[in-house]
């Protein structure tokens, strides 16, 4: 959720979270999920047949109240036990291509996109032929061969046309989308949340084609407000966590498994949900990297992070019987200690304006990658922390972990903050390839540097818990100002391409010149010369 320019401002309802509970292991088992059905679901016959309205942009984008809720971090302002404050001698991969995503004046076959909201949400992913990039409202679709836009921009109720409803009628945003490697398909998915009863959308491509035929489904959360869903692909069901608000307190995260093999066919569809307690928020599910799937009857796994911990459950989802259905957790798995960047909230200068930017380092940062490389499987994510220790320069960085052993006990068998330097490091995505190299990607900005983004990466054979010297993407040439704009993000996103399982792809946002609701985005690849 965003700021708006249509309908008056408002916060993003996307509120502080990161929530946990102070203790060790609390290893329960919690069996008698909700079990509801989709409330409607067709097919979209092919989406190159929709024709956008021209006003779509302006028209289609809504404004909520900002549901804050407390952010338990634990006590104190610790400092930080992973810095690596010098980068290891080589450099991160060279880049690749490098391009413009959806942003102020981005155009494609279907217009002209104007910003009209903040922040983008920017997220994408890379598919066999396509790479599909989705911010707050829009999307499009890009050749992965040329760069060129194949389709779009488009708001993204487009998906929605003709299914009636709020799916089609609204268009409000924090919207992802993944690539679902095993069976080469799109999801794509975004809340309709105008008013209640609340639905999650989402839309299944019934090919590797994003701009053919979709299943489109709505699953309900009546009057419970479900913010901030985040996907996960998994062999047993795509995996979706919220963080739910009645009214505005926060209920707690909501974790819920829709049924991949019936969505995959466009065949009616249920979803199997648990509610955690208000202790916790934003909690990411796994999501599959790599032609190996997990091991068979592995649960999907899910994160979150407390005080100089991290929280893991364990949901196994059984769609013959729901009765079977478990969620096992959370263990507790400690890692070195951190404070959140800007306590959680706003703290990152940008040159040029007094407008200081949302660290959003209250939660983890999407994607929760999974890989199976055989002899281990392995997860990584990343989150913003503190790194300067003085109160005129409490810069930030972006700490990183490798976990493994998920399914049995899991470890962290790496772990780092990236800080090469005093400008503030935040909003990052990770990824392994299949050689088990690293890319980290990320924002940076300082009272002396415009908002840029940059990216580093680690090989496999590197020393444990270091990252290598930072390359750029793109370097920003303006900052952001203006109605109190502080939102910046609210994700980013590293992806994997399947066809090599080398090739990182990355995207999030930047500025081309200083001003209110005229971002840009930049997709770009790269990969290590030694994954073939």
């Amino acid at each position: 959720m965003s700021l708006s320019t249509s309908g008056g401002l408002s916060l993003a309802l996307s509120a502080a979270i990161g929530l946990a509970i102070a203790g060790n292991t609390q290893a329960a088992t919690t069996t008698g999920p909700e079990v509801t059905p989709a409330v409607q679901h067709d097919t979209l016959h092919s989406l190159r047949g929709v024709m956008p309205r021209p006003d779509d942009f302006v028209k289609n984008s809504h404004a909520h109240p900002a549901h804050p809720l407390p952010f338990i971090d634990g006590p104190g302002n610790q400092t930080d036990g992973a810095v690596q404050s010098g980068p290891t001698g080589s450099f991160a991969p060279a880049l690749g291509a490098g391009f413009d995503g959806v942003g102020q004046g981005f155009s494609g076959p279907q217009g002209t996109f104007t910003v009209n909201s903040a922040p983008p949400d920017t997220n994408g992913a890379v598919g066999a032929t396509q790479y599909v990039q989705i911010v707050n409202s829009a999307f499009a679709v890009f050749d992965k061969s040329t760069k060129a836009v194949t389709y779009g921009p488009v708001t993204t109720n487009t998906l929605w046309a003709g299914f009636g409803g709020p799916c089609e009628a609204d268009n409000d945003g924090d919207a992802t989308v993944v690539y679902d490697k095993a069976a080469n398909r799109w999801v794509i998915s975004q809340f309709a949340v105008t008013a209640a009863p609340y639905y999650q959308c989402v839309a299944v491509s019934a090919t590797s084609d994003a701009t053919g035929s979709y299943y489109r489904y709505a699953f309900p959360y009546g009057s419970v407000f479900p913010d901030y869903p985040k996907m996960g692909v998994w062999p047993d069901a795509y995996y979706e966590t919220f963080n739910m608000f009645s009214g505005n307190t926060f209920s707690g995260a909501k974790l819920c498994a829709y049924d991949r093999s019936a969505m995959l066919s466009g065949a009616a569809a249920t979803q199997q949900c648990f509610q955690l307690s208000s202790s916790y928020g934003g909690v990411l599910p796994a999501d599959l990297d790599g032609a190996t799937a997990p091991p068979a009857g592995a649960p999907n796994y899910l994160l979150n992070f407390g005080s100089s911990k991290l929280n893991l459950w364990k949901f196994h989802v059984d769609w013959a019987n729901s009765a079977n259905t478990t969620l096992t957790g959370p263990v507790s798995i400690p890692v070195a200690s951190f404070a959140a960047a800007c306590g959680g909230g706003t703290c990152i200068p940008q040159a040029g304006v007094s407008q200081k930017l949302d660290s959003l380092a209250d939660r983890l940062m999407f994607r929760l990658a999974y890989r199976n490389f055989g002899d281990h499987e392995s997860l990584v994510v990343s989150h913003s922390v503190q790194v300067g220790t003085t109160h005129k320069n409490p810069y930030t960085g972006v700490r990183w972990y490798e976990i493994r052993s998920p399914g049995t006990t899991p470890v962290v068998y790496q772990q780092s903050t990236f800080s090469p330097d005093t400008s503030y490091r935040w909003m990052g995505s990770v990824a392994m390839d299949k050689l088990g190299d690293m890319a980290l990607g990320y924002s940076v900005s300082s009272s002396a540097l415009h908002p840029a983004i940059r990216y580093t990466g680690r090989l496999s054979t590197d020393a444990p818990s270091t990252m290598q010297a930072e390359n750029s993407i793109i370097e920003g040439l303006g900052s952001q100002s203006g109605y109190n704009l502080s939102r910046w993000g609210d994700y980013s996103a590293m992806t994997v391409d399947p066809v090599d399982d080398c090739t990182f792809w990355y995207t999030t946002e930047y500025l081309k010149s200083t001003g209110a609701f005229n971002w840009n985005t930049r997709i770009a690849s790269f990969k290590f010369p030694g994954c073939m």
